[in-house]
């Protein structure tokens, strides 16, 4: 496999690093062009993975001709979005026209609703994307949308349940938290700050059989959840996300109710609020006397998230959890993967959040290059076969668990097991 990747940054060098490390002989790779609009940064990746399968490029991902000059200049199969979301509807668009596959790791931008945004959908994420399935289904192209952690590796799980651990599905829940703290940072981003604020800032997506894809107030319907490993409990609020448009889309007939809820901390959602009220989240108006928004100040002050990595200790952990019925009882199962940022700074020279979410491309695009995953159309990852991606996830040293919640279910489990040990 041949691969244009688009962005070098947190989690375009993780990709690239566990790329090199999973197929150091090549055997399903053969090349991973590293382009980027700020060469000095596509070289230093390049330079750190020390092997000429990974060239770098500058380019400018908003100018399609660029694009499509790299594409040509080495062949390749695949584009591989790991840019900003702003992007996607370009570089989609442009692997569509030039006949390779393409990936990202999270969907085409959403539009609130103009006078309602709380009440009303407008345009939903991935809409641009899913719109044009029928056109890359009809010219047997794949792009495989939304495969990093979450939306990504969450969705696999929930069809991993679905094949396996229930009859009928209740409700889906896609749950992320973790503890990371940094020493001298009272506030960090363990991701990319702008997507961070349009995420967490924009009108959060839910779904129930009856009403479809709904939409309510950011920071709503807060929750205690119990992370495994070592993380505790956590006060978890709904936030806009990608699985929320995706999961139903393919797996709406088995469950009743999905959901996304993610573990920000009272500190984090005030310093939200604060930007919002102070108009530093604004992405369209310009700073007087400058060609930047108000976001992008954001962006250029805030601490990055590769500049706090190797400052933060603690886990992030992300998974799916999954209640309903099994032999006609109650269930509830939590397929979760725990990353430790210490060990994956050690591992990858990333941290855990970058790194968490980087595997997953590339645990996919080596199920791709071996035939196991293939598919036509505009397709998220919960349209595989699951069993493939967990089972090669463990080859990665990648962490997936199952936690069986108390249930009806747990109590049948737990008397088997008691009775099968006094034998």
């Amino acid at each position: 496999m041949k691969i244009l990747m688009v962005g070098t940054g947190g989690v375009g060098e993780a990709a690239a690093i566990i790329a090199s490390q999973r197929d150091p002989k090549g055997e399903w790779l053969n090349l991973m062009v590293l382009s980027d609009f700020n060469l000095e940064r596509a070289q230093s990746v390049s330079k750190k993975i020390a092997d000429a399968r990974f060239p770098a490029e500058k380019v400018n991902a908003r100018n399609k001709d660029e694009v499509k000059t790299l594409i040509q200049k080495y062949e390749v199969d695949l584009l591989f979005n790991a840019c900003d979301p702003s992007f996607n509807e370009t570089l989609f668009d442009t692997a569509y026209e030039c006949g390779v596959r393409y990936a990202d790791m999270a969907l085409s931008l959403s539009i609130p609703h103009p006078t309602d945004p709380y009440h009303k959908t407008n345009v939903m994420m991935g809409d641009y994307q899913f719109a044009k399935h029928e056109d890359w289904e009809k010219c047997g192209l794949l792009a495989l949308v939304g495969i990093g952690m979450d939306p990504g590796a969450v969705n696999v799980f929930a069809r991993f349940a679905q094949k396996h651990y229930f009859d009928e599905i209740d409700e889906i829940s896609i749950k992320d938290g973790g503890n990371l703290t940094a020493e001298g940072y009272d506030i960090t981003f363990g991701f990319s700050i702008w997507t961070t604020i349009d995420e967490c800032l924009n009108p959060p997506f839910k779904w129930e059989k009856e009403k479809g894809i709904y939409t309510v107030e950011p920071f709503s319907e807060p929750e205690l959840f119990p992370f495994p490993d070592g993380i505790g409990e956590q006060e978890l609020v709904n936030v806009e996300h990608e699985e929320m448009v995706m999961l139903p889309r393919f797996m709406g007939d088995s469950a009743k109710r999905m959901s996304f809820k993610y573990g920000l901390g009272r500190d984090f959602i005030t310093m939200l609020k604060n930007l919002r009220a102070l108009r530093l989240d604004d992405k369209d108006g310009k700073v007087k006397g400058t060609n930047l928004s108000p976001r992008d100040v954001v962006g250029m002050v805030a601490p990055s998230p590769t500049e706090v990595a190797d400052k933060l200790k603690g886990k992030c952990c992300v998974g799916t959890l999954v209640t309903g019925k099994k032999d006609g009882k109650e269930r509830k199962v939590f397929i979760y993967q725990t990353s430790d940022n210490e060990e994956l700074m050690v591992r990858i020279g990333c941290g855990c959040v970058v790194g968490q979410t980087a595997y997953n491309p590339v645990i996919a695009f080596e199920l791709l290059a071996k035939g196991k995953w293939e598919g036509k159309g505009v397709l998220g990852p919960e349209c595989f076969n699951p069993d493939d991606f967990i089972k090669l996830a463990d080859e990665y040293d990648f962490y997936i668990g199952m936690m069986e919640m108390e249930s009806e279910y747990k109590k049948v489990l737990d008397k088997q097991a008691l009775l099968t040990a006094a034998e």
